[in-house]
């Protein structure tokens, strides 16, 4: 039998796993809907990151919970979330069941329901979802039409047993809203509307912590090469401290300079030109010997020579 479910009502389960199917009706103006499930300790929290089961984490480490694909059924789209109730931990007390929109909000989502099934050993006898006849089912109305998150429903313990609640009950921050709500770390940094590949993302700290040692180091951002004028290559480089300058090239040796023909060599300033020694010319006037050997006088001008 099939119980048609309001909000606020509850019923008890007998099944010891159940299938939430998340079912509405696509459009060219429909969000996209996903299913989700997170699992929570008495104090209303989750007890650690992976206890969030959505499109980017489908499993939980311990098997129990799964996020399945989505189908396209002939009246519409449906998400899902596995629960194996009797083998959860018992410091598991609830399991939320919440579904996201993204690319809108739930009020431009038509024929929204949540569909639970007996997920247990059995025959199936529901040829659309490969489940058994429905346990219950419950129309999500949104309040305001502009959540962008809801929580659909929620199983819970009661005694040794579970019960399954319909609640409805929305968010106008989204899957980050919900997600946090129950103490999930979530990292919206890569988050980009419409892309379902990186929608926001929890990402466990712990974890992240762990894989920053060992990781490798990003490459030095490549510095620009310093600019130069023009003309600095003619600058003199400048030694540094401490060390000589560089030797200046050597000078070109210079070549004396030749007198003018006809003029005699002048000699360099008190140095008299002293003269080559030569053999003695005799005065035939007076018979003295003149010329430029070792003891012969220069000729005299008339103006030094006595009058006769």
């Amino acid at each position: 039998m099939t119980h048609t479910m309001l909000k606020g009502s509850n019923i008890p389960l007998e099944a010891t796993a159940v299938r939430a199917v998340l079912r509405w009706t696509p459009g060219s103006e429909v969000p996209d809907v996903d299913a989700s499930a997170l699992l929570l300790g008495p104090d209303g929290r989750v007890r650690s990151d992976e206890d969030f089961i959505f499109y980017n984490q489908p499993r939980h480490p311990s098997g129990l919970v799964r996020h399945l694909p989505k189908k396209r059924l002939a009246g519409g789209l449906t998400d899902t979330v596995e629960v194996e109730l009797a083998a959860l931990e018992p410091s598991v007390d609830r399991v939320v069941l919440a579904a996201s929109a993204d690319g809108g909000a739930f009020g431009l989502v038509p024929d929204l329901c949540v569909v639970l099934y007996d997920a247990g050993p059995g025959p199936a006898t529901d040829p659309a979802t490969g489940g058994s006849e429905p346990i219950a089912t419950f129309d999500v109305r949104p309040e305001t039409g502009d959540e962008t998150a809801l929580i659909c429903g929620e199983l819970y313990r009661r005694g040794d047993g579970w019960k399954f609640r319909a609640l409805g009950q929305g968010y106008a921050t989204g899957l980050v809203g919900l997600a946090t709500e129950f103490g999930i770390s979530v990292d919206e940094g890569d988050a980009a509307e419409g892309d379902p590949e990186s929608r926001p993302q929890p990402q466990l700290r712990r974890e992240a912590q762990q894989g920053q040692q060992g990781q490798p180091q990003p490459e030095p951002w490549p510095q620009p090469e310093p600019t130069r004028s023009p003309d600095a290559a003619t600058q003199p480089v400048q030694p540094g401290y401490g060390y000589p300058p560089p030797a200046a090239h050597p000078a070109e040796p210079t070549q004396p300079v030749q007198p003018a023909y006809g003029y005699p060599q002048h000699a360099a300033y008190g140095y008299p030109n002293q003269p080559q020694p030569g053999p003695a010319v005799p005065d035939p006037a007076t018979g003295h010997q003149h010329g430029f050997g070792p003891t012969a006088l220069p000729p005299q001008g008339p103006q030094f020579q006595k009058n006769r």
